[in-house]
């Protein structure tokens, strides 16, 4: 008797050729010295925004605004971040912080 066959013997070996000097797998990128460019207050604050609606400590967030969970969250003693309403209410009739994503994608 033989041995046992595995799936991997139907398969050609392939050897992989090495990366550029000095590189191997698993390693990071060399930093380049660019700083990222700092936020505008619009992108802060969506993303305080994007924070409140990925924290499932208030609740479900689908089918409603952002401002309704707020208010939900609050009723219910689960003590919403306030800067989140004042965001909320310095952007009345804007989509993009009024609804959340999963507002409009739900799951």
């Amino acid at each position: 008797m033989g041995r046992k066959r595995l799936i991997t013997d139907s398969y050609p070996v392939v050897k992989r050729r090495e990366g550029s000097a000095g590189h191997s797998k698993g390693e990071l990128a060399p930093d380049l010295g660019e700083e990222p460019l700092p936020l505008s207050v619009d992108e802060e604050e969506l993303e305080l925004l994007r924070q409140f609606d990925l924290a499932w400590q208030y609740g479900p967030c689908t089918g409603i605004t952002r401002l309704q969970r707020w208010h939900r969250a609050e009723q219910m003693g689960l003590k919403p971040p306030p800067e989140v309403r004042q965001v909320l209410q310095s952007h009345p009739g804007d989509p993009r912080f009024q609804c959340s994503l999963w507002h409009f994608y739900p799951l």
